[in-house]
């Protein structure tokens, strides 16, 4: 349930998405048009590791790997290694190198007249070796202040100068309340990827400060947040030309969410286990029928460049939005819900045949735009016309089906 909860969340909020573009290996989601309109940060769950490096050096220590590669459109294929600094017991930090393999290959064609290696001796490509401009570099650090607060630094210097290897600088606090965690994150500049499109933003500075509840079985949870943008928004250097998301501008928004959800447990295997068998996971090794349910409201203020913007984009909530030309602020607000239902036979123990999973989940993002959806499509069946497909597709919900059968 922990997995699937994780997922429904990546859903409902906008979770940090991994992606080779940068050292660290993470960009935030751009916030989405509909409400909850992406608490951009927002998650009932903290993961405080830094994705990439942390990845490369668990790989480095149990998968004997010496050197990662990774590829990107601008920079084609290179090679990553970590080394860890364990400063103390409650200090580490680590090192992340990257060698621009695609640029150094080029650099031997070109001085090698065509023929590469075959015209140059050893002295001069290790010459070659010596240019920055192929090289990268991550600090990454990690502090347990108290059993409580945790501090997360991280740097990225590229030697390369240009438009799309900048230097980037990130501190994360975090800190356990009982039954709430809070969060205050600060990057310069913030890489930002709409997840419809693919394309990266880089907002020269973006902060944020979230408050969310931890996540219950059943029962009510809320989360809170106040994030900061400053400066204009850069599309990153070889992306498909896009228009600005509109929650990129700079300004300041305070977003609260509130949820209920119910989880239902209709039947649950009591059969014994195979003893001394561990799970192939354990989060798959109870035979059970479930349902859950959620149902939530969320509220935006909005205020500076963006709020303009975001009333523009939405306008399928405008009945329950609010507009200030002269204070340069906006006020949106909406409901959402959320019901799935799942199927498993099996404990995930055996080799084969041990695993039948089913599980199907409907959305509906925006209460508002399902009752204009509605009440089009009524008006629709009592003037006796065919239903407008607008209408029909406003009330569809989103619906995610996944069947998973262990050979």
């Amino acid at each position: 349930m922990k997995k699937l909860r994780w997922a429904i969340d990546g859903e409902l909020w906008e979770l940090d998405a991994s992606t080779p573009r940068t050292l660290e290996g993470a960009a935030r989601a751009v916030p989405g048009k509909a409400l909850p309109l992406g608490l951009s940060r927002g998650t009932k769950l903290f993961r405080p590791k830094l994705f990439r490096p942390n990845q490369i050096d668990f790989m480095q220590r149990f998968m004997a790997a010496p050197f990662l590669p990774s590829y990107t459109h601008h920079l084609g294929v290179t090679i990553q290694r970590v080394l860890s600094i364990p400063v103390s017991e409650n200090w580490s930090a680590l090192l992340l190198g990257q060698f621009n393999l695609r640029k150094f290959l080029s650099s031997l064609k070109e001085n090698g007249g065509g023929d590469g290696v075959h015209k140059r001796d050893l002295k001069s490509i290790g010459k070659l070796f010596l240019d920055k401009s192929l090289y990268a570099l991550g600090f990454s650090s990690e502090v347990l202040l108290t059993p409580d607060d945790t501090l997360l630094l991280s740097s990225d210097s590229y030697y390369d100068h240009n438009s799309s290897s900048i230097p980037r600088k990130k501190a994360v606090f975090h800190h356990k309340f009982p039954h709430h965690n809070l969060t205050v994150d600060a990057a310069w500049p913030a890489l930002f990827v709409d997840k419809e499109t693919g394309t990266y933003w880089d907002v020269p500075f973006s902060m944020a400060i979230d408050l969310a509840s931890l996540p219950l079985d059943s029962g009510l949870s809320y989360h809170l947040c106040l994030h900061h943008n400053h400066g204009s928004p850069k599309q990153f250097q070889g992306d498909p030309i896009a228009q600005v998301p509109a929650s990129l501008f700079a300004g300041v928004s305070a977003k609260c969410a509130f949820s209920y959800e119910k989880n239902v447990d209709i039947w649950r295997s009591k059969a014994q286990k195979l003893k001394m068998v561990q799970p192939y996971d354990i989060f798959l090794s109870d035979p059970h029928v479930s349902a859950s349910g959620t149902i939530g409201a969320a509220l935006s203020a909005n205020f500076g460049e963006s709020s303009v913007r975001l009333v523009e984009d939405a306008e399928d909530i405008k009945h329950l939005s609010y507009h200030n030309p002269t204070l340069k602020s906006t006020l949106l607000g909406d409901i959402f819900a959320s019901v799935s239902f799942t199927a498993q036979h099996g404990n995930f123990q055996r080799l084969v045949s041990d695993l039948t999973r089913f599980h199907i989940r409907m959305d509906f993002p925006s209460g508002s735009k399902f009752l204009s959806g509605a009440t089009r499509l009524a008006q629709d069946l009592l003037n006796s016309h065919q239903p407008s497909p607008e209408a029909v597709k406003m009330i569809c919900p989103t619906t995610s089906l996944s069947l998973q059968q262990q050979g």
